[in-house]
């Protein structure tokens, strides 16, 4: 069983940046797909960035297009969501996430992804 482990997370002020880490052990398949997921309260989890097994493609919701960037390390099993430019609406508890395979398709889609890290809290105040 794959186990995701999230840090980074914390308060931030609007504006400010925090990077998210996910580091991935246990039987980790030989190739995979990372996402990030968030869930804020009263709402339900969603997309928020993707990268596939080589890193080449990425996909971004539209709400953090150009503020947010998803990286990986294939050597060390992790990956990293940088969060720039932060603002209130970004405030949630923030999933990793990761899919078997080397495919690119649907990575957005939260149906896809077959192991779950345990979630780490953001806070950006205004």
């Amino acid at each position: 069983q794959v186990q995701l482990v999230e840090s980074g997370g914390g308060l931030v002020q609007a504006g400010g940046s925090l990077r998210l880490s996910c580091a991935a052990s246990r039987r980790t398949p030989s190739s995979y797909a990372v996402g990030w997921f968030r869930q804020a309260p009263g709402k339900e989890r969603e997309f928020v960035a993707a990268i596939s097994w080589t890193g080449t493609i990425t996909r971004y919701a539209n709400s953090v297009k150009g503020r947010f960037t998803i990286s990986r390390d294939n050597a060390k099993n992790t990956g990293n969501l940088q969060m720039n430019s932060l603002k209130p609406e970004d405030t949630a508890v923030y999933y990793c996430a990761a899919r078997a395979g080397s495919s690119w398709l649907r990575m957005e889609d939260i149906d896809e992804y077959n192991y779950w890290g345990q979630g780490t809290q953001v806070t950006v105040s205004s």
